[in-house]
């Protein structure tokens, strides 16, 4: 069984090193965590009185890993999750934030439960959940992760800037949705085909 701590690792290595794209609403990166989330956590590792990009470069893999079990994992109440659910919302909330539980507790409203979408994981929505899990894990594994992908194709729809994350250049499955589909069953995967026809659209 997999540790928090591996998931966090495999989330890492997923978020690769330092970048600074521009049409990234993040900012400056480094190993997944964001200058954002470093000011946020006062995370001034040069010691020179602010958080800066030269904070972001110096940040190690094993920093990114204690920050995501820590702020990403443990404080928004992943871990009480099924574990079925966990690593898979857990990489969702480090890309995501609190999205990562709306699209949670949207899938759970589609699945006949009475939730209010604020990003919150509280007892109402972690019971849910469990509810949920309870006959068939796997399917709502493979439904969150769908409703991920939708979320990613969303996005890039309203935001042609994000485009680049969801297809490549060639055409072909962009990293936000082989992302998501790492935590889908490969019976739902979609073709090369279905991914095109899905982002034609998009010119």
């Amino acid at each position: 069984m997999q540790t928090v701590t591996d998931i966090a690792k495999a989330i890492v290595a997923r978020e690769g090193g330092y970048v600074n794209d521009p049409d990234d609403p993040g900012g400056a990166t480094n190993h997944g965590v964001t200058i954002h989330t470093m000011r946020r956590l006062g995370l001034d590792l040069t010691g020179d009185g602010e958080v800066s990009e030269a904070d972001v470069r110096r940040l190690t893999r094993e920093q990114a890993v204690e920050i995501f079990v820590d702020h990403y994992y443990r404080r928004p109440r992943i871990a009480e999750l099924p574990e079925v659910l966990q690593a898979s919302v857990f990489d969702m909330y480090v890309n995501a934030g609190a999205n990562a539980v709306k699209i949670l507790q949207r899938l759970l409203n589609e699945m006949g439960h009475d939730l209010t979408v604020d990003g919150a994981l509280g007892p109402i929505s972690i019971a849910a959940t469990h509810r949920a899990c309870a006959d068939r894990p796997d399917l709502v594994a493979d439904a969150y992760g769908i409703a991920r992908r939708n979320y990613y194709y969303a996005l890039a729809d309203a935001r042609p800037a994000s485009r680049k994350y969801a297809r490549r250049r060639d055409g072909g499955k962009g990293g936000w949705i082989t992302r998501a589909e790492e935590f889908i069953s490969p019976r739902f995967h979609l073709t090369d085909a279905q991914h095109r026809e899905r982002t034609a659209k998009w010119g």
